[in-house]
């Protein structure tokens, strides 16, 4: 925003906060109505004002619509994170993850194109940061046996590229989803993250060799093993924004299979 929070008993009209915010004073009403955000005054005029703290509040607001919460939800995060600094520096967290997270395949793609224009040969494990689906072949053969990995692997290797970049696209946006909710501040047991869960645990399934794509497999079991593995292993827990972000995955998914399965 281009001026000044500060100045003790400043405020602003409705029509300079939408301008400043790139949002419309028809959006800024609505918050209104539907509890998420008052104005500091309403003049004789009936003209809504804002102080600073309703713009600290409707900056949060904007960035959890950034981040693809509907209204109830942020209500719901205000309710359970009254701390505004505090919240603050949570979305301040994942957007440097995400600034991490775009600055590699701002990099990928550059480097696609500078090879495309000199003629040179595409390496799929740059183009696709790194990907390798064997990097946990020890661990998945010693935890579910040689032939869970064999399945895995025959399928993976019998995938034709465009397959392999729509799972793997599939994968990195499940994933982003549960960064991104984590650093919202919603509940585990919220609608948002259980779809996240229901979403988890079908991907789960769609990998033939997992115990959660076996017919009669231990489903409840083999998820909530994969979920405190998501915590315990710190390469897993990095898929996830950290620690904290993964301990919020083994909760949602906990949750959701003591709910469904």
């Amino acid at each position: 925003m281009e001026d000044s929070i500060a100045g003790p008993g400043r405020d602003w009209s409705i029509q300079d906060v939408a301008r400043m915010a790139g949002t419309t004073s028809r959006t800024l009403r609505h918050y209104d109505d539907v509890g998420l955000l008052k104005p500091s005054r309403v003049g004789g005029n009936g003209y809504r004002y804002y102080d600073g703290a309703a713009l600290l509040q409707l900056q949060r607001i904007l960035l959890l619509r950034g981040l693809g919460l509907g209204l109830p939800a942020i209500a719901e995060v205000f309710q359970q994170h009254t701390d505004t600094v505090q919240a603050l520096s949570r979305h301040l967290e994942w957007l440097r993850q995400e600034q991490e997270r775009l600055s590699l395949q701002i990099r990928s793609v550059r480097q696609t194109i500078e090879t495309v224009q000199g003629g040179g040969e595409l390496m799929a494990e740059k183009m696709f940061d790194g990907f390798d689906h064997t990097r946990y072949k020890d661990e998945v053969e010693e935890r579910w046996g040689k032939d869970a990995y064999a399945k895995g692997d025959s399928w993976w290797r019998g995938m034709g590229d465009d397959e392999r970049q729509e799972w793997t696209a599939r994968s990195e946006k499940l994933g982003q989803d549960w960064v991104a909710a984590a650093g919202s501040g919603v509940a585990a047991g919220s609608p948002e993250a259980q779809d996240l869960a229901k979403r988890h645990v079908d991907w789960l399934k769609s990998v033939p060799g997992t115990l959660a794509a076996e017919t009669g497999g231990d489903v409840k079991g083999y998820v909530t093993g994969l979920a405190d593995m998501y915590v315990a292993d710190p390469r897993f827990a990095a898929n996830y924004g950290g620690e904290s972000g993964a301990g919020f995955v083994r909760d949602a998914l906990r949750a959701y299979v003591e709910q469904n399965l």
